[in-house]
């Protein structure tokens, strides 16, 4: 009787799929590539703004001209020795640094809600697929009161009623709050198929616990699933920061972040289209590139899902 997962037998895991997906695909290298620059940016925001020579909340009145409306001096938006990527409108602060400390912002938010998210849901999922019953019972029901609500709108009245708080860390649990259910359905499927495996049966005969079975055969079976899914929850979770920053209940100002510079930047699209072009350019394409390599994974890692 067999003792090993399919993953083990067949010698390739999740990771091994994974990298000669990317040796195959031109579109995941160039996703890499473009996620890699957003992560480093954001790593490096304040070495970046230091060479650029400007701090974030630093304003800069010679680089705009109060006679029009406070519009930046120059061309496409300011953009010059000083100013790489040109000027906010009015106060003059650096258009670069305040791009990539909102990277930082943006980023830290995404990929720390999709870490709650994650672990929650894969917990969950594995617990309720495993034991079955009353916790099966109970944990979906959970799930389909999470996923019930309205997000967004109890995102907001969370965000709007929370005054004196860290909102990083706030936007952070809220975004968390809701989106595990639906990697934790994802888990639950896939641990129900994978429970009754021989050699789940095999590991249970021979006197493992439950605790064992989940972690070293269950897991590993899900671990496909949960990293091709993670890669596709990460550009929603930024949209999301995005969406509530624009929105005016995220994160505050001085504190950069793209959405709220997107929004600030509304106002002088018509006049100055460098303000609104640079945060949406980097929103954008953070989000494919997460999106393009969370569909190659997937493809990959969970070829039943893609397919469904």
């Amino acid at each position: 009787m067999p003792t090993t997962s399919p993953s083990l037998r067949a010698g390739r895991g999740p990771w091994q799929l994974a990298r000669a997906e990317l040796r195959r695909r031109p579109s995941v290298k160039v996703s890499l590539v473009v996620v890699a620059i957003f992560l480093i940016m954001a790593v490096a925001a304040p070495l970046l703004s230091t060479l650029g020579g400007w701090a974030p909340e630093e304003f800069d009145k010679s680089a705009v001209d109060p006679y029009l409306g406070g519009l930046p001096v120059g061309p496409l938006g300011g953009v010059s020795a000083e100013h790489w990527l040109g000027v906010e409108p009015v106060t003059g602060r650096d258009l670069f640094a305040r791009v990539v400390h909102g990277a930082q912002v943006s980023l830290l938010i995404a990929f720390s809600a999709t870490a709650i998210v994650v672990v929650a849901g894969t917990a969950a999922g594995i617990t309720a697929g495993y034991f079955g019953g009353r916790t099966d019972t109970v944990l979906s029901r959970l799930m389909d009161l999470t996923m019930s609500f309205p997000s967004l709108i109890f995102m907001i009245a969370m965000m709007s009623v929370a005054r004196d708080v860290n909102r990083i860390v706030l936007m952070t649990l809220v975004i968390g709050l809701f989106g595990w259910p639906g990697i934790a359905r994802v888990v639950r499927g896939q641990t129900l198929s994978l429970k009754h495996r021989e050699y789940v049966d095999a590991a249970r005969v021979g006197g493992s616990g439950p605790w064992r079975i989940l972690s070293r055969d269950i897991l590993p079976g899900v671990a496909g699933p949960v990293i091709a899914y993670t890669t596709l929850i990460i550009p929603g979770m930024i949209a999301t920061e995005a969406a509530l920053s624009y929105l005016g209940v995220g994160v505050r100002p001085p504190t950069p972040s793209w959405g709220q510079m997107i929004a600030e930047s509304v106002a002088y699209y018509d006049t100055d289209p460098m303000y609104f072009l640079v945060p949406s350019l980097c929103l954008f394409l953070t989000v494919l590139a997460f999106t393009l390599l969370g569909d190659a994974l997937r493809d990959i890692l969970d070829p039943r899902g893609s397919r469904s």
